[in-house]
């Protein structure tokens, strides 16, 4: 503890380290500050004083220095007033001439700007003349295709209602058609084709509905040619065959081969042919002529559009063979050179090829009309295409064709041809 004494009531009282420390602190600071404050303000009127000392000395050095000045200026401007004047000339004169140049410059710029403002506007105006008639030939073209675009859209929405009329033509005319109907439609196709070609190619052939039905049952149509003598030449039984494709029971072809077979047979018919449009997906029966004979003797199975061609084929073959036929005759008739006979052959076979290459070149203008028609004649352009084969196997059967085999089982054409050959050695 300290003991401190009050300066004022001369009284001791006692106070703590930290309590004597404040009052130090205290009293130092009161100290300081007032310390600090006397000696800023002595400080100030230091500071004060030797400003205006300075502000004085530097006036006084001032008015010197300006004094001195003045007295050069008045000394030069007395000395250069003269060459100055001159100079002011000169500089006025120089100033006219650059005026002058000025102004010249000037003008030639303005005439400048003007032709070349006066050809910018020739170049635009040229250039919109340009872009107008641009615009108008844009427009004129776009006229014309719009125009040529909307005639050909016309001709091709033509085009497609035909054929959407001729679609729903069909369908309609399909639908309704009952079964029998559908097929007694194919049987007046058929003779209507037959018809078309009756007095130019089948003068003496005859082409009537069977109507004979004394065997139990009997076939579509027949037809028969006979040569001037009375003499069949050949005789084919006929059956159509189609139905609707709302028919609910399907039928095939094979189940009519039976039937028409023995309707050949009961009226005395060399070849049975099967007119169908059955099974129309079945691609055996859409290669164009279709030989069964490996099924039922001497038969076919034909599309509508092969019914005048296997007639032509059947007929030309059946006109051969009479010519065959009438050669043997004749050499038993009247004893003729065997040796002829080889020849008759070889024209019966080139007679064949003719025909077969008259035959295919009728299939490929068939190719050629109906690659025009509609999609879905596409199956029937490739049996066309098919059918040829037959055509090369009827050809190499008629090749294969010799007096080898025209003589077995024949003793009597065997003995000739002995006779003629030992003559010959």
């Amino acid at each position: 503890m300290n003991e401190i004494i009050c300066p004022n009531c001369k009284k001791a009282f006692k106070v703590d380290e930290a309590g004597f420390a404040d009052i130090l602190k205290q009293v130092r600071d009161h100290q300081f500050e007032e310390e600090l404050t006397s000696r800023l303000a002595l400080a100030e009127k230091e500071k004060q004083s030797a400003v205006e000392l300075a502000e004085a000395n530097i006036k006084n050095s001032l008015q010197e220095s300006l004094s001195k000045k003045d007295n050069e200026i008045a000394e030069l401007k007395a000395k250069s007033d003269a060459k100055l004047a001159k100079e002011l000339a000169q500089k006025d004169i120089e100033i006219a001439r650059m005026n002058s140049k000025i102004q010249h410059a000037e003008t030639k710029k303005n005439l400048e700007v003007a032709e070349a403002i006066q050809d910018i506007e020739k170049e635009r105006n040229d250039l919109a003349n340009d872009l107008k008639i641009k615009e108008i030939e844009k427009e004129s073209l776009a006229h014309q295709i719009k125009e040529e675009f909307a005639n050909k859209l016309i001709v091709k929405n033509e085009i497609i209602k035909l054929k959407d009329e001729e679609i729903d033509r069909l369908k309609d005319f399909k639908q309704k058609l009952s079964t029998k109907m559908v097929g007694e439609t194919l049987e007046q196709h058929c003779e209507v084709e037959f018809n078309k070609l009756r007095a130019t190619g089948f003068q003496h052939a005859h082409f009537e509905k069977d109507n004979d039905a004394k065997g139990g049952s009997k076939g579509d149509f027949i037809y028969k040619e006979t040569d001037e003598e009375g003499n069949e030449i050949i005789s084919i039984m006929f059956e159509m065959k189609n139905e609707n494709d709302e028919t609910a029971t399907k039928k095939k072809n094979e189940d009519f081969f039976a039937k028409l077979d023995k309707d050949r047979k009961d009226k005395g018919c060399e070849y049975a042919v099967l007119v169908s449009l059955l099974e129309s997906d079945n691609e055996f029966y859409n290669t164009g002529i279709v030989d069964v004979s490996h099924r039922y003797e001497k038969m076919y199975v034909v599309r509508p559009q092969f019914f005048i061609t296997i007639i032509t084929l059947l007929r030309n073959a059946a006109m051969n063979s009479m010519e065959y036929k009438a050669e043997l005759n004749l050499m038993r008739n009247q004893n003729i050179d065997i040796t002829k006979f080889e020849e008759k052959v070889n024209a019966f076979k080139e007679g064949f090829a003719y025909n077969y290459d008259l035959a295919s070149r009728k299939f490929n203008t068939a190719i050629d009309e109906i690659d025009k028609t509609i999609s879905h004649l596409q199956k029937t352009k490739e049996a066309l295409l098919s059918s040829e084969n037959n055509l090369r196997l009827a050809n190499n059967k008629a090749d294969d064709l010799t007096i080898k085999k025209l003589t077995h089982g024949n003793p009597t054409m065997r003995a000739k041809f002995n006779e003629t050959n030992e003559k010959t050695k």
